[in-house]
């Protein structure tokens, strides 16, 4: 099995069209590193210079903010569901 990973509609053009990424199951770093290889460009989208998760971009593991679990050391099992989610700002 994989765990899939929702992008969202700004994020989309790196992949393609492609609303739903289909990756092997492990760490979110691996996760993301998976998403890099298949589709260039997106590992600099959510992380910074430093390799942390950019301040804009929320990363939910099966509804959870990985910013309150391990961050990218949070393990993703096979069938979980990684949503990538832009902050939005306005007023």
């Amino acid at each position: 099995m994989a765990v899939n990973v929702r992008i969202p509609t700004t994020m989309r053009p790196l992949t393609g069209g492609e609303k739903l990424v289909e990756l092997d199951a492990g760490s979110l770093s691996n996760v993301i590193a998976a998403l890099e290889a298949k589709h260039p460009g997106m590992g600099e989208r959510l992380l910074d210079d430093d390799g942390a998760l950019r301040k804009f971009v929320n990363i939910f593991v099966d509804d959870d903010d990985v910013r309150y679990l391990y961050g990218l050391d949070t393990k993703v099992d096979d069938g979980w569901t990684v949503s990538i989610i832009p902050a939005v700002a306005g007023g």
